[in-house]
């Protein structure tokens, strides 16, 4: 499962300043790259990352959604997570980054947050 690819979706929010990324698949060593390029590239007010059909992510992949968060953060933008598993969840709460992200059920939730 973990050498599975990731695909990254990239939709328009409901408002102006919303981007929405739509991943399928685990988000692990072999194919956190382009996640990362897709994050870093990203300049909208608020990111919203559905995770919905995520069924991993591995310590490379917690890595990079703590970087995420980080240059958002330092920016002034927001991130919100969609959709988080409970595997992905207790992953985060381990590493001690789960305070860092604001978790919602579904994407409407996340643009109503935003």
């Amino acid at each position: 499962m973990a050498d599975q690819p990731l695909r990254i979706e990239e939709l328009p929010g409901s408002r102006e300043g919303i981007h929405i990324l739509r991943l399928t698949g685990p988000l692990t060593l072999q194919n956190v790259f382009g996640f990362q390029s897709k994050v870093r590239a990203d300049k909208s007010r608020s990111l919203i990352i559905d995770f919905t059909d995520v069924p991993l992510a591995d310590s490379a992949g917690i890595g990079a959604l703590v970087g995420a968060y980080v240059s958002r953060q330092k920016d002034g933008r927001s991130l919100g997570l969609v959709g988080v598993n409970e595997r992905i969840h207790n992953a985060l709460e381990v590493t001690r980054v789960e305070s860092f992200f604001h978790f919602h059920k579904t994407i409407a939730e996340a643009e109503q947050a935003a």
